[in-house]
């Protein structure tokens, strides 16, 4: 978990709740944002590390990092497929999230085969895994919303879940795991895939069509251009949220 500044210009698109006028902070836990300048000095990111994976070790954590944390708050955790060894601790989850106000788990649906890639299934899915005692969201279970990438190599903009936009933060809570193709793990990949769209968005950070997906997993792109898709899907959700975001990484397996 760590604390860091990365100044953006603000940036104005009008949504359902509120407009997208922020910055952003893009190193992992960027919390006080400098809204005027892109070449304000860089400070140095914090990093916390406890070795206690419990609830009592995720609020210790969560009080050194959760400045900027307010309003109506979206957890994003990997909930899993269904009977996912490697999920986190439900039990431990439960009352972490029963500690934050006002907070919902938010997921979006996947673009491969799995129940999780409708909507009901996905339900199904949060069922079987218990993940019942909080609101879950499918962001995007009734549309989508294109988040803007600003100065993106490959994206102006993605696709994301329409729901994201009804938070006013956001609390990535991960449970640490790589990307066969694509290396970046983490917090990075929980935001950069899974807040994209089943369809469209997860399509675009593949690098692939939407509407002809190739069945053989060892022709689809990966490597270095995954890792800028993902890095700039991030970003448009990082940009969203400016400094109202924060993670936290759990690597227990």
């Amino acid at each position: 978990m760590r604390r860091g500044n990365q100044g953006v210009h603000n940036m104005a698109e009008q949504f359902s709740r509120r407009s997208f006028l922020k910055g952003g902070a893009f190193a992992f836990g960027g919390f006080p944002r400098i809204d005027a300048a892109l070449a304000a000095p860089q400070e140095k990111a914090k990093v916390f590390f406890t070795k206690d994976i419990s609830l009592e070790g995720l609020m210790k954590v969560y009080a050194r990092v959760n400045h900027g944390m307010s309003g109506k708050i979206a957890i994003k955790l990997h909930t899993g497929e269904p009977h996912g060894p490697n999920i986190l601790p439900r039990e431990m989850v439960r009352g972490f999230q029963a500690n934050i106000p006002d907070s919902s788990i938010v997921e979006c649906n996947v673009l491969y085969p799995s129940p999780r890639q409708t909507t009901e299934g996905h339900r199904e899915t949060l069922r079987t895994n218990g993940w019942t005692f909080c609101p879950v969201d499918i962001m995007d279970a009734e549309g989508t919303v294109n988040l803007p990438v600003r100065h993106g190599k490959h994206f102006k903009e993605v696709s994301m879940g329409k729901n994201i936009v009804n938070y006013d933060s956001m609390l990535v809570l991960t449970h640490f795991k790589g990307h066969a193709m694509g290396g970046f793990g983490g917090s990075m990949k929980n935001l950069a895939i899974g807040c994209a769209d089943g369809r469209i968005g997860k399509a675009q950070v593949h690098g692939v069509d939407k509407d002809n997906l190739p069945t053989d997993w060892n022709v689809w792109p990966g490597k270095e251009l995954l890792m800028e898709n993902m890095a700039e899907s991030a970003k448009a959700t990082i940009d969203f949220f400016g400094k109202h975001i924060v993670y936290i990484n759990v690597l227990r397996r």
